[in-house]
């Protein structure tokens, strides 16, 4: 899945999940809300019912389509579920600083790199 790649773990409770050197899940079926917080932890990341919302909206939106979603579809979504001042690009990059909702986001919610990402 990660050819060439330095694998990782992180702890969840007493099991140990796989990561790729970058953080993203190697065995998706392993992914867990534990998961998430681990990683979080990992790469400095104080979770927010913010962050868990698009969490939540990354990985129902790969299990509906197949694909990771677009900033740009996040932007349209968080705009009418939050509002104007954090439903933009700009504010979901601030709150997932290390790569943006894309990178951090599609870590944290357990999916794969997103294509083209290296």
């Amino acid at each position: 899945m990660y050819p060439n790649m330095q694998i990782k773990s992180v702890m969840v409770g007493d099991k140990e999940i796989q990561t790729c050197g970058e953080g993203y899940i190697v065995n998706r079926d392993e992914w867990s809300h534990g998961f998430v917080y681990a990683q979080a932890e990992v790469e400095g990341l104080e979770l927010t019912d913010e962050h868990l919302d698009v969490i939540k909206f990354l990985r129902d939106y790969y299990d509906k389509h197949g694909v990771q979603c677009e900033v740009r579809k996040m932007v349209k979504h968080f705009k009418l579920a939050w509002d104007d001042e954090r439903g933009n690009s700009s504010y979901l990059h601030r709150i997932f600083p290390k790569g943006g909702p894309q990178k951090q986001g599609n870590r944290l919610a357990g999916l794969l790199r997103t294509k083209g990402e290296h």
